[in-house]
């Protein structure tokens, strides 16, 4: 009250008369927009017929609301069509979209019926083989599974022996490929530009029969693959399709079939691969014992040259996870990123000639916890991997291995060549004695 009589007596009836203009402004400026709202409305309104209107406009203004009423009902209908065919294909889904995720080809190079008649042929295979996949089937296993449990080598080269034995080509990664001549074939009829296909079973580990039909054609390549999974009581049902262009394919004179898809997944090799030229199954058994495992790229023990005399050259603390891992079978699990020096010291010194010296000197010892430095190894991408293709059982008891480097992701199959000593043990355990390497297709990595 006191700041309204300041305002009056220092300003005068000015301000008063001000205030009333303002406030009676604002209400004629409300009353405006009332009306002008009103108007917009009844201009917004659905058109309805006027009867007092002349004929002709009152037709127009019919036909127009029934074309809208039409085209409104042809929505509904479409919508509703739409629909069902969603449910219907809810009901039936497609083979084709359990492998979504992989690149389809825009076209496929062979028809719907030869589809039907290869989904046939691979339901009939697998049909053969149900009685070795009776006792591992996995009750209400998901769809994307293979529906298998515990599948082991042993069962994977029944499969492919018994494939073998009905004319297939088939294989898995610890067996020979059986029926190869069907790949030499189509390689042979490739390169002379002639029009061919061949299917390829291939066991993966879990038991998922995976059907791989190579297709030439109109000078393209695609593979046009079948997976197939196993239901309760060992019933097997195609889990998906998948139609890929392949860039390139190559058949090794030391007999590796190479293959790279036009478009590679993420996280993919670059290339796939199977050998076709057999392997005898006492280089397989020296592979598995000896080298498997071992790395090319992350530490040197295959990629220079030592023995006793230059051992410490190779030391590296991340090589003990592949050690370990060959010594026990079992992957390495640590406490506190420390491995205990006396478990660290009894294998290294075990499968290397090397000292405890010179494992404190080079691998991370710490003389307070007595105890190495644990050193991650991180996957590399496409590494290459050695196989044992020969040997010589020497007269001290020591055995020669002639190893090769596979480098699938660079086309090679003979990348460079090793020459590693080992000298067995009585217990099962052995020793790296030296190695030797010699680049042959590719440099060293």
């Amino acid at each position: 009250m006191k700041a309204m009589k300041w305002i009056l007596r220092g300003c005068g009836i000015s301000i008063l008369i001000l205030l009333i203009v303002v406030i009676a402004g604002m209400i004629c400026w409300e009353r405006m927009l009332t009306e002008e709202k009103k108007v917009t409305e009844e201009v917004c309104e659905s058109p309805v017929q006027i009867k007092n209107s002349e004929a002709g406009t009152e037709e127009a203004g019919t036909e127009e609301v029934e074309a809208a009423e039409a085209a409104e009902a042809e929505t509904e209908g479409t919508e509703s069509e739409g629909a069902k065919t969603e449910e219907a294909e809810g009901e039936k889904p497609s083979t084709e979209s359990a492998y979504w995720f992989i690149p389809q080809a825009r076209d496929c190079l062979i028809s719907e019926e030869e589809k039907e008649q290869l989904q046939s042929t691979v339901l009939t295979a697998a049909e053969s083989v149900e009685d070795i996949y009776q006792d591992v089937i996995i009750a209400d296993a998901d769809n994307y599974s293979s529906g298998v449990s515990e599948f082991t080598s042993e069962q994977r080269k029944a499969v492919v022996e018994q494939f073998g034995k009905a004319g297939f080509v088939s294989v898995e990664e610890d067996t020979n490929m059986q029926n190869p001549e069907g790949i030499e074939t189509f390689y042979t009829d490739y390169l002379n530009g002639q029009d061919s296909m061949v299917t390829v079973f291939e066991v993966q580990r879990d038991g998922l029969i995976g059907a791989f039909s190579f297709i030439y054609r109109k000078e393209r390549l695609q593979t046009y693959y079948i997976g197939v999974r196993w239901k309760e009581g060992g019933v097997p049902e195609i889990q998906g399709t998948s139609v890929c262009d392949v860039a390139e394919i190559k058949l090794t004179e030391k007999g590796y079939f190479i293959y790279a898809y036009k478009e590679v997944m993420t996280h993919a090799s670059l290339r796939q691969y199977w050998r076709v030229a057999p392997l005898s199954e006492k280089c397989r058994e020296l592979t598995k014992k000896y080298i498997s495992g071992l790395s090319y790229v992350n530490y040197n023990m295959l990629a220079t040259n030592w023995d006793s005399s230059n051992v410490a050259d190779i030391l590296m603390p991340c090589m003990y996870e592949d050690i370990y891992r060959i010594y026990t079978g079992k992957n390495l699990k640590i406490e506190g990123w420390r491995i205990p020096a006396e478990e660290y010291e009894k294998i290294m010194t075990t499968y290397f000639p090397v000292s405890v010296e010179q494992l404190r000197e080079h691998c991370g010892y710490d003389d307070s916890s007595n105890s190495y430095e644990y050193e991650m190894i991180y996957g590399s991408p496409y590494p290459p991997f050695g196989e044992v293709v020969d040997y010589t059982e020497n007269t001290d008891g020591t055995l020669t291995l002639i190893v090769d480097g596979v480098w699938p992701d660079y086309n090679s199959d003979l990348a460079f060549r090793n020459t590693v000593e080992v000298q067995p043990f009585e217990d099962g355990t052995f020793r790296y004695l030296s190695n030797s390497i010699e680049q042959i297709e590719l440099e060293l990595p």
